[in-house]
């Protein structure tokens, strides 16, 4: 199972942007963005692996990345929306020995202010 460390979160004016970072501490199949605000489920914000994958309240405005070399992925959100207000967490399925594993990191607040 690997180790997650996130970055990248913070606060930002409604239309601005943020760019969030999560390096694996090995290599993973896939990794992922998720969030969550109090009170409702962790919902998927996108996904990579061999493609990409989004949701739609975010297509055409977040951009899903990763640095195979670095086991890092990004996340580039732009044209925020106060409604984007959630912690975001870094998911990751890993590998060792036949088995899957899967990884999440720690969590960085994403504010949007309008």
């Amino acid at each position: 199972q690997v180790q997650l460390v996130e970055s990248g979160g913070g606060l930002v004016q409604s239309g601005g942007s943020l760019r969030l970072s999560c390096a694996a501490s090995g290599s993973t199949f896939s990794m992922g963005w998720y969030r969550q605000v109090p009170g409702k489920q962790r919902e998927l914000v996108a996904g990579i692996s061999s493609g990409t994958i989004y949701a739609d309240f975010v297509k055409g405005r977040f951009t899903i990345s990763r640095d195979n070399a670095k086991n890092t992925v990004f996340l580039q959100m732009n044209s925020l929306k106060p409604e984007d207000t959630a912690v975001y967490f870094c998911n990751a399925i890993s590998s060792n020995y036949g088995s899957l594993y899967e990884s999440w990191g720690q969590g960085t607040q994403v504010t949007v202010s309008s």
